[in-house]
């Protein structure tokens, strides 16, 4: 009978790929980085396969690494889950969130002043950023908890919520019908915004970057501010916008997709409990019209 693989060496392990350093992954994991190899080392002598690709500072995963990455996640779920069904104990601690700004001045105050109300004793500290730099944050270990809106291109996000999008502009303005249609858009890694200029392009129409930001609140000013046309999901729909403008022969946009990603020690007690009340609040939400949307 084979001997079980140690979860504690998982941990390390799991650890250092999600940051690339073994410097790092000891830090996290509070052991001294001689103790961090030494688990490795044993690890894949265990599994008789090489785990990392060292590369100065820097490692990365083989592809039999990649094979275990998947699975030493879900071991560490399970034990998760085994611990918190024998614990007693109060829900409380601390853990770092971080949200796209496209939905935090609607949906943000909604789902923590109600995870509050429910767990008084977790706290849980905030910060607004693009989903690009909130994927980031997550590899260089600044969050536990991300949402963010390329669920379909990170393996270990989990997509919970489909939304429609809809071009957006000024009621009344003259920005829809310039030529070229200027864009608010953000920057260019932004999957938003490679969607709407691929689709534009498909239809033949001319357009022009006339406003960039990261900032969703700016995005939102240039387009209330009539300075261009933009392009947003249904939940950060603003009062006093044109949205889904048909008779101005603007193609249709790709859904945005949704997900939830978590550090690879975030699992059970107090990550799970703020997991589910995301996915709760968030996936639940009724689709709406645009009018409604917009009110």
């Amino acid at each position: 009978m084979a001997t079980p693989l140690d979860l504690d060496q998982l941990q390390t392990f799991c650890a250092i790929a999600d940051c690339g350093s073994f410097t790092e992954a000891a830090r996290r994991v509070f052991k001294t980085q001689s103790a961090v190899s030494m688990q490795i080392k044993r690890l894949e002598e265990r599994l008789g396969q090489t785990l990392f690709l060292r590369e100065g500072r820097r490692v990365s995963l083989t592809s039999d690494g990649e094979t275990l990455y998947g699975r030493a996640r879900r071991m560490l779920k399970i034990n998760a889950e085994i611990i918190d069904i024998f614990s007693h104990n109060d829900l409380s601690g601390n853990i770092r969130f971080g949200v796209p700004d496209d939905y935090a001045v609607k949906l943000l105050p909604v789902i923590l002043s109600s995870f509050q109300r429910t767990h008084p004793r977790i706290t849980v500290d905030v910060r607004c950023q693009p989903s690009e730099e909130l994927l980031e944050g997550m590899r260089t270990g600044r969050y536990d908890i991300i949402v963010f809106t390329q669920g379909t291109m990170h393996q270990f996000g989990e997509l919970f919520r489909t939304e429609k999008m809809y071009w957006v502009a000024n009621h009344g303005g003259e920005a829809l019908a310039g030529d070229p249609l200027p864009l608010a858009c953000g920057p260019s890694y932004c999957i938003w915004r490679a969607d709407a200029l691929d689709a534009l392009s498909r239809a033949g129409r001319d357009f022009r970057i006339a406003y960039t930001s990261s900032n969703a609140t700016a995005i939102t000013s240039a387009v209330l501010s009539d300075l261009a046309v933009g392009f947003l999901p249904e939940s950060a729909l603003q009062p006093g916008m044109k949205v889904n403008a048909d008779d101005h022969d603007l193609p249709r946009l790709a859904d945005a997709q949704i997900a939830i990603m978590r550090a690879s020690h975030a699992y059970g007690g107090i990550y799970d409990a703020l997991a589910r009340h995301i996915v709760d609040t968030m996936g639940n939400l009724p689709g709406r019209t645009p009018a409604e949307a917009a009110e």
